[in-house]
């Protein structure tokens, strides 16, 4: 193979399963009666000094209880990164972060300066949270301003509106049920009189 990591991917398994053996308290010798390799034999292969092969390999995965490739400390397959590609709404970008199927819904939404500022209605329960920037909520009588980690929880059935307090954008997380589902907070926050 021509992947350059390979050579220090190996050359770092000695030290790996020496430090998985001495964190677990287990001997040299414990260890090449559990697996059946030589006391010698590990002790070279943690040394570095005998190339690690599937022979040794899979009895210590086996003796650890760890998979092989958390054992051998192997790179990662496969791009961990979600791709989310934003939807244009109302010059407003919304990014989904959750698939329709579930009665809550959640948005990542950067919101422009608007000039307009149409109050609507829906069913449903919203929980806005600020990530940055400055929001500004209409929501029935109360006129709000937010700024960042600052929550706001409201039924959707109340005359509303938000987007950017000022001149500059508003970036917001936005969690919407659409069976009016509450979101269920368990951490405290301090409240902001604004």
């Amino acid at each position: 193979m021509s992947d350059g990591s390979i050579p220090d991917v190996l050359a770092a398994v000695g030290p790996r399963l020496r430090r998985t053996r001495t964190q677990r308290g287990i001997t040299l010798t414990a260890l090449a009666a559990t697996t059946g390799i030589s006391k010698s034999t590990l002790s070279r292969l943690e040394s570095g000094q005998r190339k690690p092969s599937l022979e040794l390999l899979l009895p210590l995965a086996d003796a650890f209880s760890l998979p092989l490739d958390e054992l051998v400390g192997a790179p990662r397959v496969g791009d961990p990164r979600v791709r989310m590609r934003p939807n244009v709404r109302n010059g407003r970008q919304v990014f989904p972060l959750t698939q329709a199927a579930s009665g809550m819904a959640v948005w990542k939404v950067v919101i422009p300066p608007e000039r307009e500022r149409r109050l609507r209605t829906h069913p449903g329960h919203e929980w806005l949270y600020v990530l940055s920037g400055e929001m500004r909520l209409i929501l029935g009588e109360h006129d709000i301003t937010m700024r960042a980690g600052e929550v706001a929880e409201f039924d959707t059935s109340m005359p509303h509106w938000f987007g950017p307090a000022g001149d500059e954008p508003v970036e917001i997380l936005s969690v919407h049920g659409s069976q009016g589902q509450r979101m269920q907070v368990r951490a405290a926050t301090s409240a902001h009189g604004h």
